[in-house]
């Protein structure tokens, strides 16, 4: 796989120069064309006193939406040409279903960069990580929104446990694994009998990449009885990754929204840049 087309979303301010940044470095990196997406959101529907549609409400909640895809798509302008790139700017509007959605421009492009929701953002326009990582088929690039990002990636961790959504992350990363000064797949908890599964423990994805040219260790760690997340942010202290490479949501859905689970702490507290695909 090479990257070619990159989908950097963003949704406020807030995490625009950060996304749009991540996204224009690792277009020139890679020679690649970069579609700038704004998610506007719909007006939030608004009633008189009679029970009516209150117009005037309606339309100022649009107007304040195209004065902010304005003020994004100047930042964009701007840092494009800062970076002499390839680009083009899409803004998705909620109220004019015509013009398309986020997941539906994404599933064109190589590679979605969006930022991590912040917590302390007073904004409702937060980025809908969920719905890209479920809906737009394509590999997910999150950048933290507290952390700078080096998209150079020398250093990338894989979180291995031999499910097929992992499996489609692993090898969506390999750009960056095949340039990468190191590349550690790393197996929380491997089987050590000896009906051991290779596919599980890690050694067969790691003999693949290094086929690839990667430079590729493996490492098995016990988890002591710690969340899996958990046990993947001490791994990423211990190793200074600077990318984080994993699979989304291998549980059902519904139990990852009643109890958490390992890509919901990732999310969270996203310590580096994290690709997660699905």
């Amino acid at each position: 796989m090479s990257i070619k087309t990159l989908a950097a979303v963003v949704y406020s301010e807030n995490d625009a120069r950060r996304t749009l940044t991540s996204a224009l470095e690792l277009a020139g990196r890679h020679s690649a064309h970069v579609i700038g997406i704004h998610g506007e959101y719909a007006p939030v529907p608004a009633v008189g006193p009679l029970g009516t549609p209150d117009p005037g409400f309606i339309q100022a909640e649009i107007d304040i939406a195209r004065e902010l895809s304005a003020k994004l798509e100047k930042i964009f302008s701007d840092l494009a040409k800062r970076e002499s790139a390839s680009t083009e700017w899409r803004a998705v509007s909620g109220y004019a279903p015509e013009s398309g959605s986020v997941a539906r421009i994404a599933r064109a492009c190589d590679m979605v960069i969006v930022q991590q929701r912040d917590p302390d953002d007073p904004t409702p326009r937060n980025p809908d990580i969920d719905t890209l990582l479920f809906e737009c088929g394509r590999p997910v690039l999150i950048v933290p929104y507290a952390t700078k990002v080096d998209v150079a990636f020398r250093r990338v961790l894989i979180a291995w446990n031999g499910t097929e959504q992992a499996a489609r992350a692993a090898f969506d990363a390999l750009p960056f694994i095949r340039s990468a000064e190191e590349t550690e797949i790393l197996c929380i908890d491997p089987r050590d009998t000896e009906d051991k599964d290779y596919a599980v423990s890690g050694s067969d994805i790691a003999e693949a990449f290094a086929r690839h040219g990667a430079r590729v260790t493996l490492s098995g760690q016990h988890s002591g009885g710690i969340p899996a997340g958990a046990a993947i942010e001490n791994a990423l202290s211990d190793s200074r990754a600077d990318l984080l490479v994993m699979g989304a949501f291998s549980q059902p859905w519904l139990k990852q929204f009643l109890f958490g689970g390992t890509t919901r702490t990732l999310l969270e507290s996203m310590p580096t840049a994290t690709l997660m695909s699905r």
